[in-house]
């Protein structure tokens, strides 16, 4: 690069070509932050130009504003460097920041080749140059950002061709060093938008409607598995910068707390809070923890955001439906009612021998019985022990002695089809209606006339049809 020192190669390696002959500086911010899925997660990694740093990260800020589900997520990654009483000299160096996702500038300003040619004699393709927003914040608040000329240049790359295809897109960002870079009371600030940061949680369309679009947020630190980082770390996993013991965070804002819905947390100990400078905003943040090397540290947010209908949709509709069960309840009811008789009318067991079992109602006289009864012979003690007592007795005035014994029942039973096992559907309804009538003069039989009636029934009538 064309300013600031270089960055030395290990011993044994020539210098590379391109950028690398001019070197990729004589320090190295590999910084990585993740908006998405947990599993395309985004990371942050600080390199210097030399093996064993004198010097360490702290403090350190990786701050994602999230105001919807869609559009570049814009990102502000702050930090300071912390350096050994005496080692000022060695410590000021350029630093870079790789970023793996798609970075979209921030100012205005020509790229810069020599980051584009380093890239490329590394078998990466270049999709995109620019420059984004850098700048130094006073600690103190006293006076505004100081912004460095230029900004600080960037390109996006891609690996492509190999077993496993076209990577997702990184980022490479030259950071300049200024006399504010290791000043204790200033903060090197970088600005930029991530393009697709915001990844969507896959939802019914009836979730979609009622509660609004999901989404996760995932912010990471020390995450290199993923391609096209790995190469990038590997070559320089020597210069890795440890964090110092000041405070280092990740975080997310939410603006419009008003309509925000936060359905889960990750990790537990995550911290959520109202910010004190924006108003209805809600921060989500996670303190790193240093002594975990450079295992990765994840934050993971799943919101989303809802529109005024939507959130009276929440109050309405389970009042609708309370309102509803009470009203159309008794109308349910009956409707159901409805069925089963329906259904018990339609649908029978066939017993374990596959017969159905038939109903018999009223007093049904078998022929044996009736032939049993002789006219001129048979006394009506007789005739009740052999049928009973009768249905109907008939008396015939003005003779008194003469009377009629009527005796009536009805048989019905399903004409059904066998449909699997014991389980049969009924086609229709058999009924048989008897009438037995027997005469007596004196208490003597004098005359039986029985008479049967064969009907057939629907079958949602079923056996409670008329007599």
């Amino acid at each position: 690069m064309s300013a600031g020192p270089r960055l030395a190669s290990p011993p044994g390696r020539p210098s590379p070509r391109g950028v690398g002959r001019r070197g990729l500086g004589s320090g190295a911010l590999v910084a990585l932050l993740v908006v998405g899925l947990p599993g395309a997660a985004d990371a942050q990694l600080f390199l210097a130009s030399r093996p064993q740093p004198p010097f360490t990260i702290g403090p350190l800020v990786i701050r994602a504003s999230v105001a919807g589900g869609e559009g570049p997520v814009p990102v502000h990654v702050q930090w300071s460097v912390e350096h050994a009483p005496g080692a000022a000299a060695e410590a000021a160096q350029d630093l870079y920041l790789l970023w793996p996702g798609e970075a979209l500038a921030s100012t205005d300003g020509p790229p810069d080749p020599s980051l584009a040619r380093y890239v490329e004699e590394r078998g990466f393709a270049v999709v995109r140059e620019g420059r984004l927003a850098f700048a130094a914040r006073p600690l103190s608040g006293g006076s505004g950002p100081e912004a460095v000329a230029g900004g600080a240049p960037f390109v996006v790359f891609v690996q492509e061709g190999g077993a496993r295809g076209l990577s997702p897109p990184a980022t490479l960002v030259r950071l300049p060093w200024t006399a504010r870079t290791a000043d204790p009371g200033w903060l090197m600030e970088l600005r930029l938008l991530a393009h697709e940061a915001i990844k969507p949680r896959p939802a019914t369309w009836v979730e979609r409607l009622l509660l609004g679009g999901r989404y996760l947020v995932t912010v990471s630190f020390h995450e290199v598995r993923d391609r096209p980082l790995f190469p990038m770390y590997l070559h320089h996993r020597d210069r890795v910068v440890r964090l110092s013991g000041a405070p280092a965070e990740l975080a997310v804002d939410f603006a419009r707390s008003d309509r925000l819905k936060i359905d889960q947390v990750f990790p537990p100990t995550s911290i959520r809070r109202l910010s004190e400078t924006q108003e209805q905003t809600e921060v989500v943040s996670l303190f790193l923890d240093g002594a975990d090397g450079i295992a990765p540290q994840y934050l993971t947010v799943e919101f989303g955001y809802f529109s005024p209908i939507q959130a009276w949709a929440l109050v309405l509709v389970p009042a609708l439906f309370f309102v509803l069960g009470h009203a159309m309840g008794p109308v349910l009811g009956r409707a159901a009612l409805r069925a089963g008789d329906a259904l018990a009318a339609r649908v029978r067991l066939t017993g374990w021998r596959g017969g159905l079992s038939r109903r018999e109602s009223g007093v049904i006289l078998p022929r044996d019985t009736l032939a049993r009864l002789v006219p001129g012979r048979t006394t009506r003690d007789e005739l009740l022990g052999l049928c009973g007592p009768p249905t109907e007795e008939l008396e015939q005035l003005p003779e008194a002695g003469r009377r009629t014994l009527v005796y009536r029942g009805r048989r019905v039973g399903p004409a059904a089809r066998r449909v699997f096992g014991w389980l049969a559907t009924v086609a229709h309804w058999e009924v048989e209606r008897h009438e037995v009538r027997v005469s007596l003069d004196d208490g003597i039989v004098t005359d039986v006339r029985a008479e049967s009636r064969f009907s057939r029934l629907a079958a949602d009538e079923g056996p409670a049809g008329p007599p």
